[in-house]
């Protein structure tokens, strides 16, 4: 058996077997409870941004990114543009990577991809870290509701003029809110790309942990994406990824839309 295909076997049996570890899997919720009260995922950044997300995570997006390709990604919710950020330099790195293989001169300044982020506040000072930042030419933001139909309608046309395209969701936190991004965005997900829901993690938490939010258990992404598979059979949960990555914010939430 050639060596490339026998190493990515041997992963598909790890996972598998992470599948089947439920006192791991327990101990890796009890790790994400504990960790929480100390705003652990506060302390990361990406490219001299702070990127509120969990690394697993981030890891498990660059991998999507290298695997999709994608020319356009719609995010929402922006904070402190981190994640943006991330996106765009992994386009960037997109765009090199095509240039390279077409023997031509990259070109940071013709972009071909672009990262849509969408906030109802976008902070100024966030907002001018961003545009000052060696990655904005590959952002575009948007300030507004995420499921405003005036912003929905902005996107989609935008999403109009791009071929392959990913989404991920990561505003209002609230299983209406989530379910009508996912409504809104999700169909402009193309086949075999991913609309990835964060924050699901909140279904499996104690209540108190959001005490101060309009979120808990039983009303947050979690439900939202249970709601929202009922109905859309062109999605499914890519249970690998959480899987694999065990400490996640999003399990469940890797939805690879598969027609």
């Amino acid at each position: 058996m050639e060596m490339n295909k026998k190493f990515a076997l041997e992963v598909q049996d790890n996972i598998k077997s992470l599948a089947e570890d439920f006192d791991l899997q327990a101990l890796s919720r009890l790790w994400t409870r504990d960790i929480a009260r100390h705003k652990w995922v506060y302390n990361f950044s990406w490219l001299g941004r702070p990127a509120i997300q969990f690394p697993n995570d981030a890891w498990a997006m660059q991998e999507l990114v290298w695997q999709i390709k994608p020319d356009l990604i719609i995010e929402t919710g922006i904070a402190h543009g981190g994640s943006l950020v991330f996106y765009a330099s992994l386009l960037a790195m997109l765009d090199m990577c095509d240039a390279v293989e077409a023997g031509e001169t990259y070109d940071p300044k013709q972009t071909k991809r672009k990262v849509v982020g969408l906030d109802i506040d976008i902070r100024s000072h966030n907002r001018q870290a961003i545009e000052k930042h060696p990655m904005n030419n590959w952002i575009h933001m948007i300030e507004g509701s995420s499921i405003d139909p005036v912003i929905v309608d902005q996107v989609t046309n935008i999403a109009k003029s791009y071929k392959r395209i990913l989404v991920t969701l990561d505003s209002n936190h609230t299983h209406e809110h989530v379910l009508a991004e996912m409504e809104a965005y999700a169909p402009l997900v193309t086949p075999q790309s991913y609309c990835v829901v964060f924050d699901t993690v909140v279904e499996d938490m104690p209540a108190e942990l959001c005490a101060d939010r309009p979120w808990g258990p039983g009303n947050n992404p979690k439900t939202a994406v249970w709601e929202y598979l009922k109905s859309h059979p062109e999605f499914e949960i890519d249970s690998n990824i959480h899987n694999k990555l065990l400490i996640t914010v999003a399990p469940d939430g890797y939805l690879k839309r598969i027609s």
